[in-house]
């Protein structure tokens, strides 16, 4: 136990992910016909920690292309649309220090998956999607092995292919020439 030490470091502490489809009804200024294009753009959001949730406040504006006058004429409608999500957050450990520094990572962005008239036939029923990764970064603690001063890692050293094939050359052709010098010694003496 005496070679284990507490380090409080920040890390994410808590997640949570959560899609939603939402029904908007539109009224546009003239009856519509029919439904010619659907998109959303302009796309804002804040986030902010309350308990175990985050609530994420956010708006995007969506435009409807369609006709109207018995398919005469065609206008784009545009409104604004507010929401307020809440993401459940999921805790790994008890023992965390609170934070409300939060992540917001938007996995899909709010998009049109169906645009219908409605049964009246002076709206539109729009559904819209959205999914979000929430993540809280906090003070958490990690248990570490404490070694004495003297301990170092092992380390593996390689020599460099250039150097030892450069080297080994070199050494080669020296001892190549001196062995052919005590060739000629030892053929000299042999002759006499």
């Amino acid at each position: 136990m005496k070679r284990l030490r507490q380090i409080v470091t920040k890390a994410v502490v808590a997640k949570g992910k959560k899609r939603y489809e939402t029904s908007e009804v539109l009224r546009p200024t003239n009856t519509p016909t029919s439904i010619l294009g659907c998109w959303v753009i302009n796309h804002h959001y804040h986030a902010k920690k309350h308990g175990k949730f985050v609530e994420i406040t956010g708006k995007f504006d969506v435009n409807v292309w369609y006709a109207y006058n018995n398919h005469t004429k065609t206008a784009v409608f545009t409104e604004t649309i507010n929401y307020k999500d809440r993401v459940k957050l999921h805790y790994r450990d008890e023992d965390v220090i609170d934070s409300d520094d939060v992540k917001v990572r938007v996995l899909q962005q709010p998009n049109c998956i169906e645009a219908v008239i409605t049964q009246n036939g002076d709206c539109f029923n729009i559904v819209i999607e959205r999914e979000f990764l929430v993540e809280v970064i906090g003070e958490t603690k990690v248990v570490v092995s404490v070694h004495p001063i003297e301990y170092e890692e092992e380390w593996r050293f390689q020599e460099d292919d250039d150097e030892s094939s450069s080297s080994s050359s070199s050494s080669s052709s020296s001892s190549s020439s001196s062995s052919s010098s005590n060739l000629r010694d030892e053929s000299s003496s042999f002759r006499k």
